[in-house]
């Protein structure tokens, strides 16, 4: 009988450094916890700066550091407080530690930075945003009975550097922001020059376009499926970036266009955000916006935190 036609050998993604990889997932879950000296000893506030009131007791630095036990932990303020005060307790550390209420007003006013001071030289950018629920029905009872009149959400918006999967920028806006409108505060708030943006359909639009033609930040957002070239051959003027775009897929199509120009890269802005739901979950603690950015900002940073303990290394094969 003749030999059966071998099958075809099936591809897919492997993790090359899994026992690395393993360890630093390991590392995320240690519980072993201390203020470091250097938190210690700047636990009080210097009121360097004068103001009306009470002078502030806490550093911001302590104000974050327990901010900070609150996302890791999903804590409530109080239980943040009382971990706090056990923790100070076990180190035999003579620090005060904040009461709730003190923490809450604190965090609506901290301003968060999660810069990262590793990487050097020109980044690349992919953007995206998700929404993050506040309150209101759970998914079962939306389901069963509809969505009631109270669902609030918030957006979430990232700009992540998909070589390192580290989280540049954020912001958090009202459900009503579109993406397009947060590109520019993103960008500014990104310290290393950019040199490209990666970003979906949401994104096309000439305010965006004429923003990053300005800035000399290569553009890679898909135009939408109507879209029709603005400025054709016959002008004098350089050719627009969006018009190349629309010829191209024109004559080649979709698909070889994404191909061609790496569009692919801009699904690890959705991988960052897979990654904050994982480990912090969906939802928003806070009620008020100025105290749900300062949330939002500790999480990424915490996130950040993880990326640096180590990730996978794929091979394809």
């Amino acid at each position: 009988m003749p030999a059966a036609a071998s099958e075809p050998k099936k591809f897919a993604y492997r993790v090359k450094s899994w026992s690395k990889y393993n360890e630093s997932l390991l590392c995320r879950g240690d519980i072993t916890l201390w203020f470091s000296d250097e938190v210690i000893d700047a636990w009080e506030h210097d009121n360097a700066e004068e103001r009306a009131g009470h002078p502030f007791v806490y550093s911001v630095l302590a104000i974050e550091t327990l901010l900070l036990v609150r996302e890791l932990f999903r804590l409530s303020y109080r239980q943040t407080e009382g971990f706090g005060r056990a923790l100070a307790k076990l180190m035999n550390a003579d620090v005060p530690i904040p009461d709730y209420t003190s923490l809450q007003k604190r965090a609506a006013k901290l301003g968060v930075s999660i810069d990262i001071e590793d990487l050097n030289g020109p980044v690349e950018v992919v953007a995206d945003s998700t929404g993050l629920k506040v309150f209101g029905d759970g998914e079962w009872k939306a389901k069963k009975h509809g969505a009631g009149k109270r669902r609030t959400w918030r957006k979430l918006h990232l700009a992540v550097d998909p070589s390192t999967h580290l989280i540049l920028a954020e912001s958090l806006t009202d459900s009503g922001a579109t993406d397009a409108s947060q590109v520019e505060p993103l960008l500014e708030k990104v310290e290393q020059p950019v040199e490209t943006f990666y970003g979906d359909g949401a994104y096309d639009g000439w305010a965006v376009r004429d923003y990053l033609k300005g800035e000399s930040i290569h553009q890679i957002i898909p135009p939408r499926q109507n879209a029709v070239i603005k400025q054709h051959g016959n002008s004098s003027k350089e050719p627009l970036e969006r018009d190349e775009c629309v010829r191209q897929i024109r004559r080649d199509g979709k698909k070889s266009w994404k191909q061609s120009i790496g569009h692919h890269r801009r699904s690890l802005a959705e991988t960052a955000m897979s990654r904050m739901k994982t480990n912090f979950g969906d939802r928003l603690k806070n009620r008020t916006l100025p105290n749900q950015a300062t949330e939002v900002a500790l999480r990424c940073k915490l996130l950040n935190h993880f990326v640096l303990l180590g990730m996978p290394l794929f091979v394809w094969g």
